[in-house]
């Protein structure tokens, strides 16, 4: 269970030295996964949800930057998975990306290995199922990818790390979710907020029932800890507080910040942040840790689990502490900007993030992405960007490509809203390779929306409410605007994204408010290198097959084991890691809080 994990890893430093010590190249690390359902009761209704290894929330990805990483995904649903990694770049690699464009799925009764490398990446990030709103049920852990020890820190090295998974949560089941968005019904207020997988803290007698298991966050006096806190929800923006502590704001999504304080932070779906939170207070009793819902009018309980001091001395009582008013999205939209690229640190590298210059790039290629409320289109319930529904093609756009296939996408997306009736279609952004994209987010929807794109960090130089002209330009933040996988769009309001497109391949462009997604709110980008790069990973040898290449495909004979047999080398780092894991288990193991 996710909880407090010392930040100087025992496991990562054995891995580094004995791997790197008997093989050339970065480190391998190997992850055997089973994705299964379970039955718990995290609203205190039995229910079921999608576990990785017994565990709900999954198990984290603890790496350091550069390291390889081989995830081998035994699918033991009743129907397809993916796997997709929120913000993990894959460079040069699409194939590992996890979605519909780039994979085949994986079976129900069948496994497949995924297998990349984390380069040139640190931060905070996660994974969840990209299909058939599994990720409503579950299915989501984290991925935290370590500075090299030759690049410090721009803050304190915290005495551990706590990860946090605020999330909206129902006690329908995803099918039944998944049903109700495809027959054009609105999702509804969300039944309650899960931190962790659990329910509230019984804060309030007359909202939260009693027998609601809840987390405990147990922490020392005087340490300093690294909060990882991701919004795994489908759909609701949520206000993150921890009762009289500041939350010091370091790093979302793979970019170290700015340092400043916050008493709050509004957290949009599909978005992380850390902080840093000193435990500085008297402990005169627990302390609450508060997810609640924004925008929503909603008499349902608030998520709320409990920061236990060592030397607590009784529980905690009475109300919450306070939320922004609940429907200011100025506050919020305020707040967003203020968050600032500290281009002093290193990162993955050792040079200062702001040493790319991105407001001194000339932009190649302008899109004006415009948003629709769900609709009919030929008897169908749709979303829409720019007028066209996403349609799903039987074989995935990087194969097509792969193999020449003809017919299956077209390279026309328009670059803002056409003046014709919506139309559902297979349409991708034909990108320029190296080119420098400027990107538009117009929210004509009544909610915010998250948008995220895989394959890049992209820069978020500005947002405002009304709509875009090109005289917004001039508000535009050309120095130290944050870059991250996954930006907000205010109802009403646009959202302006600059990315560098460095990274070949096809990637998914995408709603992470998962009714919108799920309805057709996605584009892919064709990125492609006009000259033959070697380093750039090929199809992989244990591609799954499907569409117009299912003939392709064998029979999985070796169900529930390695889908691509490793090579010696490859063989002698699996057992390599087994051993230590082995020998040094109870060393790696998480402080498991209560």
């Amino acid at each position: 269970m996710p909880s407090i994990a010392p930040c100087s890893c025992i496991y990562g430093v054995l891995v580094l030295f004995l791997v790197t010590g008997s093989f050339a190249g970065d480190p391998y690390v190997f992850f055997d996964w089973t994705v299964s359902y379970l039955i718990a009761s995290p609203l205190g209704i039995k229910q079921q949800v999608i576990g990785i290894n017994g565990q709900f929330p999954g198990p984290t990805l603890n790496v350091t930057t550069n390291w390889n990483v081989v995830v081998n995904v035994k699918n033991d649903l009743d129907e397809p998975l993916l796997i997709t990694w929120n913000g993990v770049q894959h460079r040069k690699n699409s194939w590992q990306d996890g979605v519909l464009g780039t994979n085949c799925p994986i079976p129900a009764g069948w496994n497949w290995t995924y297998q990349f490398q984390v380069k040139d990446q640190i931060g905070s990030f996660f994974y969840f199922p990209s299909l058939n709103f599994q990720r409503s049920a579950g299915g989501y852990g984290g991925v935290i990818i370590n500075n090299r020890d030759i690049i410090p820190l721009p803050f304190a090295v915290p005495d551990a790390d706590v990860e946090l998974f605020i999330s909206d949560w129902y006690t329908k089941s995803h099918k039944k979710l998944r049903k109700d968005v495809e027959d054009g019904k609105d999702l509804g207020v969300p039944d309650g907020i899960l931190i962790n997988g659990f329910g509230p803290y019984r804060y309030d007698e007359a909202l939260v029932h009693g027998g609601i298991a809840y987390q405990i966050i147990n922490i020392e006096p005087g340490n300093t800890y690294r909060f990882r806190v991701h919004n795994v929800g489908i759909s609701t923006s949520l206000n993150f507080r921890i009762q009289n502590h500041n939350l010091l704001l370091v790093e979302t999504e793979g970019s170290y910040t700015v340092q400043q304080n916050y008493t709050n932070m509004d957290i949009h779906v599909g978005q992380s942040y850390s902080f840093l939170v000193t435990m500085d207070q008297t402990a005169s009793s627990d302390y609450y840790i508060v997810a609640s819902p924004r925008y929503v009018n909603s008499s349902k309980a608030s998520g709320v689990a409990i920061l236990h001091y060592a030397n607590s001395q009784g529980p905690a009582s009475g109300p919450l502490p306070d939320p922004p008013n609940e429907y200011d999205m100025y506050f919020s939209m305020s707040q967003a900007r203020s968050i600032r690229w500290n281009v002093s640190a290193g990162a993955a590298r050792p040079n200062p993030q702001g040493s790319f210059k991105y407001g001194q790039i000339t932009v190649t290629d302008v899109y004006v992405i415009v948003n629709r409320p769900a609709e009919l289109i030929d008897g169908k319930w749709c979303t829409t960007l720019n007028g066209i529904s996403y349609l799903t093609p039987s074989t995935p756009l990087k194969l097509a490509q792969q193999y020449n296939i003809p017919g299956v996408y077209k390279l026309d997306f328009p670059n803002t809203q056409m003046n014709r009736h919506p139309k559902v279609d297979t349409s991708l952004i034909n990108g320029t390779f190296k080119g420098f994209m400027e990107i538009i987010f117009q929210n004509n929807d009544t909610t915010v929306q998250s948008y995220h794109l895989d394959g890049y960090a992209f820069f978020v130089v500005g947002m405002d409410f009304g709509v875009w002209t090109e005289n917004s330009r001039g508000t535009y933040n050309k120095w130290d605007g944050v870059a991250r996988s996954t930006t907000q769009v205010f109802p009403g309001a646009w959202t302006a994204i600059l990315v560098s497109l460095d990274n070949a391949g096809i990637w998914n462009l995408r709603a992470e408010n998962l009714d919108s997604w799920y309805l057709g709110q996605e584009v892919y980008l064709s990125i492609m290198n006009p000259e033959i790069d070697k380093s750039e990973v090929p199809l992989p040898d244990n591609t799954i097959y499907c569409g117009a290449l299912s003939s392709l495909q064998k029979d999985q004979a070796r169900r529930y084991s390695f889908s691509h047999a490793p090579s010696p080398a490859g063989l002698s780092r699996t057992v390599l890691v087994v051993l230590i894991i082995t020998l040094y288990g109870p060393f790696f193991s998480h402080v498991t809080a209560s």
